[in-house]
């Protein structure tokens, strides 16, 4: 079944077999993902390339696929497991809403003693805090990569920052572990110590990573900065054209003495568990994401 929803927005139900898939991801054993595509059309959306394999014509999103599967067999298998919700779509997209896979999902895992992480762009993830509670191992992350909510207009169709850092509160405070993850981190337009200044009291972890460009949206977003911030062309010619690391390699040494200012612990491409002290979240440097091998990402938060 298709059906155009406002915006032109293309929604069609499509069977699965078996959602549970497993992954590559250094961030977790399986990758589960409710939807094909995503609504939140980011122009630097690492996952656009899955386009080529779901039979769309329409460009990266505008459409979605909405996936339905049968019940989760024997969910204890994925006990201990990392299991990473939204790899390469936005389970609270939108569409959530009213389609509610995600939750669907939350309920055939919520038993499975598997451990949780949900990335995500939106607030609706509030909506499903009772379900994330009985759960016991579960992290929420959401991107905030800018305070200004015109770039991030510019950038992506997902709720505001301010709503994210919102839902961001409001889940840290139901003892749910949170993290912060500013993603990408866009060369001299990304301030992640003002972004640091805002959360801080309400995640557990601060991630980032930097934007990569290697992906077919290259050109768009060098012709953004070339139209919006002609003064960092030189910059991202540095960066992306010429491959000089120097860039982030700065970036690395002022998150780490942000992290001595702070009192955080400060690692790099992995992640320990447990729970910083409120105010002293655990910094990750994410910046060399391609050369992650392995991390541990979820888990209990002490309360």
């Amino acid at each position: 079944m298709e059906k155009m929803m406002k915006n032109e927005i293309l929604i069609r139900n499509i069977e699965t077999k078996n959602v549970m898939t497993k992954s590559n991801l250094p961030v977790g054993g399986y990758s589960v993902n409710p939807y094909v595509g995503c609504t939140h059309a980011c122009k630097y959306c690492y996952a656009s390339f899955m386009k080529r394999f779901t039979g769309h014509g329409e460009e990266w999103g505008t459409f979605l696929d909405v996936k339905d599967w049968g019940v989760i067999k024997n969910p204890q298998k994925y006990k201990g497991q990392r299991v990473v919700i939204g790899s390469v779509t936005d389970g609270y997209n939108p569409q959530e809403e009213e389609f509610e896979n995600t939750r669907k999902l939350l309920f055939q895992l919520k038993d499975s003693g598997a451990e949780i992480l949900i990335c995500t762009k939106s607030d609706l993830v509030v909506r499903d805090i009772d379900l994330l509670k009985d759960m016991g191992h579960v992290t929420v992350s959401w991107s905030v990569n800018t305070l200004d909510e015109a770039f991030k207009d510019d950038m992506d169709k997902a709720v505001s920052i301010e709503r994210r850092i919102r839902a961001m509160k409001e889940v840290y405070d139901a003892g749910i572990r949170t993290v912060c993850f500013v993603s990408p981190v866009f060369p001299g337009i990304t301030d992640f110590e003002a972004i640091f200044e805002r959360v801080k009291d309400q995640c557990d972890l601060f991630w980032l990573e930097n934007l990569n460009l290697r992906g077919g949206f290259k050109k768009d977003i060098m012709d953004y900065i070339a139209g919006k911030h002609p003064e960092l062309v030189p910059l991202y010619d540095k960066i992306y054209n010429k491959k000089d690391r120097s860039y982030f390699e700065m970036l690395e040494k002022k998150a780490a003495d942000m992290a001595d200012k702070y009192g955080c612990q400060f690692v790099d491409n992995e992640m320990p568990y447990g729970r910083a002290k409120k105010g002293h979240p655990v910094i990750v440097d994410y910046f060399y994401h391609e050369e992650i091998k392995g991390s541990e990402n979820t888990g209990n938060r002490r309360k």
